[in-house]
């Protein structure tokens, strides 16, 4: 059985304010008071596991011992089935340009480019959530969502690869949905469910 998450405290373990927001949205029924990895000045770990819920756990464990609370660690990326599942755990990486800095919308040209004379659209986000405590303990939930390549990018609600990812079932990309919307459905929400079923009681 998992263990429950009874504090009043939670550190983000994350310097990406657009990642810290959707998540503290998701963490509002639960009255927990929210600071971010880069609130606390904490420092970014290198990210040197092989899957996604490695590096999840890295990020977790370094905020819990920095902060001496309770931390909660996303690692997520986007996989397109035409390059063999790349940028997979290297998909904030790949964003990044020659010159060094982070360019989504010059990273997505190049999966387009790439991908672009191939027969197979499939794509899909995973998430994998890790929360740790000082003492040591972590647990861990994943989720995953299916779509296609949509191209050109469309929409300015999302961040990320958002703008040329449409979920599955769905009309929009993950970057023109309303947020509500998208936050029912992804990668994270759906790690997040198991997250909360597992560990986490509504506030009374």
């Amino acid at each position: 059985m998992a263990r429950r998450f009874d504090d009043s405290r939670l550190v983000l373990a994350s310097h990406n304010t657009s990642k810290v927001r959707e998540i503290a949205d998701l963490l509002v029924p639960f009255a927990v008071s929210v600071q971010s990895a880069g609130d606390l000045g904490l420092p970014e770990p290198e990210e040197t596991g092989a899957t996604f819920a490695e590096n999840a756990i890295l990020k977790a464990r370094a905020s819990a011992d920095g902060s001496g609370q309770a931390a909660l660690a996303d690692d997520s990326g986007f996989s397109v089935a035409a390059l063999g599942g790349a940028p997979g755990i290297h998909a904030a990486r790949f964003a990044e340009r020659p010159d060094g800095v982070r360019d989504f919308d010059w990273a997505m040209e190049q999966l387009h480019e790439a991908s672009a004379d191939a027969e197979d659209d499939l794509a899909w986000f995973t998430c994998a959530l890790a929360l740790a405590w000082p003492d040591g303990h972590t647990e861990v939930f994943e989720g995953r969502v299916e779509g296609a390549l949509a191209w050109p990018p469309r929409g300015d609600r999302g961040f990320g690869y958002d703008p040329i990812f449409v979920p599955r079932g769905g009309a929009q990309t993950f970057a023109e949905m309303d947020p509500d919307a998208k936050h029912a459905i992804s990668h994270r929400a759906i790690a997040f469910r198991a997250m909360i079923d597992a560990c986490f009681t509504p506030a009374a």
